[in-house]
This record gives C-alpha cells, structure tokens and sequence, in this order.
C-alpha cells in the first residue's frame, strides 16, 4: 500500500463506475469513503458493499465530507454533473490528488466522440480547480463489468494521464492495485484523446454484441 494515501473517496461512489473502484481498493487493502450527494443513501450502499464482499474498510458520507476526509479523491460522475460538483468540492480538493473518470458523453448519441468547450472533463477540472489540485485522468476506458468481477487481474491497460510526474505514478501504483496495468500515458492534455476513446468503444461493444470492450497497449517492456 502506498504510504500517502491512507483513505480513497470516491465521489459517485453509489454508481457502478464508483462502487467498482471503490471495493476493488477495499479488497486491496485501502480505507475508502464512498461519496453521494445523500449521505444516508452513501451509508446504506457503503454497508451493502462490505457485506458482499465480507470486509468492513468501506464507509459512507456525503460528497464533501467524503472529499474533506480523504488524501486522494476519485470523481466518476456524469459529465453534466461534473462542473457543479467541482465547484462544490474545490476547496476540500486543494492540495490533493484528482483522479477524474469523467467521460463528457452527450445524448442521446453517445457513441459519437465530442469535445466539451474545455477539450477535455480533466482540463475543465484542472482550470476550474487551480494549481492546488494535482488531476490526473484514468479510467475512463475500462468497463464497470470488469470492475465488478471477482477476478484479481483485469486484462484491460489504462491510460494515465497528468501534469505532475508524482501524481501519475500514484495512480499507477493504485491502478496495479485494481489488477490493471497503468501506463503513462502523457500529460494531462492527453486526457482529449483517452476520454475520446471511450464512445468508441461503447461503438465497438454495441457493433460486436459485447459489454465490455477495452485496450491493450502491446510493443512494452515486461517487468
């Protein structure tokens, strides 16, 4: 476990992205807060959540105390959500870790790739947040049927995005941690092509009949 980050928030920790990640960490051994706008509703699901998979490090709040109480911060919530939570959040947010899993899908046709005003959710979050926050974009390509599988390893790579070299390799040691491999994948202006990526494959599981398409980057080094 990483010695800087002792508690995880995941903030739409209720949905099937959120609650994904956040009993994956759990099950590695993380504390972890799972956010919602409704505490009650974080409490009751941060209760199913280790009932199922048998562990008690799971708790729940509501999304600002949850963001105030961790050392890094996860938002996987919708793209129409994602200014207004930020705005809510950004001071509870300064001088910690980001990771933004937002995907600026538009309806009804969300296996068409577009761009938002900012180019990317991630550099929308950063310029809105400052430099006291450290975003990093990952997660975006990987499907919630993996997350929520039982299996220890995911055969999906993630691409990682991010300004600050410390932070990406933070969310690289927490993405091995998941059972992914995470790949560094530039700087954070490089979160327009990874969050591009994601109505593409949403494309590709409706064209193939599959649920869960995802990337392999092959040509690495092995370990």
């Amino acid at each position: 476990m990483l010695e800087n980050v002792k508690r995880i928030a995941v903030i739409g920790g209720t949905g099937k992205e959120g609650s994904g990640l956040a009993k994956r960490w759990a099950k590695a051994g993380y504390a972890v807060v799972v956010g919602s706008r409704d505490a009650a509703r974080a409490q009751e699901k941060a209760a199913e959540f280790n009932a199922a998979e048998g562990i008690d490090s799971i708790i729940g709040m509501e999304n600002l105390d949850a963001a105030q109480s961790a050392d890094l911060v996860v938002l996987t919530v919708p793209y129409e959500s994602h200014r207004s939570t930020l705005e809510y959040l950004k001071d509870a947010l300064q001088g910690k870790i980001l990771i933004d899993v937002t995907i600026p899908l538009v309806p009804p046709d969300i296996r068409r790739v577009v761009l938002p005003p900012g180019k990317a959710a991630s550099l929308e979050g950063q310029a809105l947040l400052g430099e006291g926050v450290k975003v990093v974009t990952a997660y975006q390509n990987i499907s919630q049927v993996h997350l929520r599988q039982d299996a220890e390893r995911i055969e999906c790579d993630v691409l990682i995005c991010g300004d600050d070299e410390d932070a990406k390799n933070t969310v690289i040691a927490l993405t091995e941690a998941l059972g992914m491999k995470g790949i560094d994948a530039g700087p954070l202006a490089n979160a327009v092509a990874v969050e591009s990526l994601t109505p593409v494959l949403l494309y590709i599981n409706r064209k193939y009949k599959v649920k869960s398409s995802g990337i392999v980057i092959t040509g690495l080094p092995t370990a």
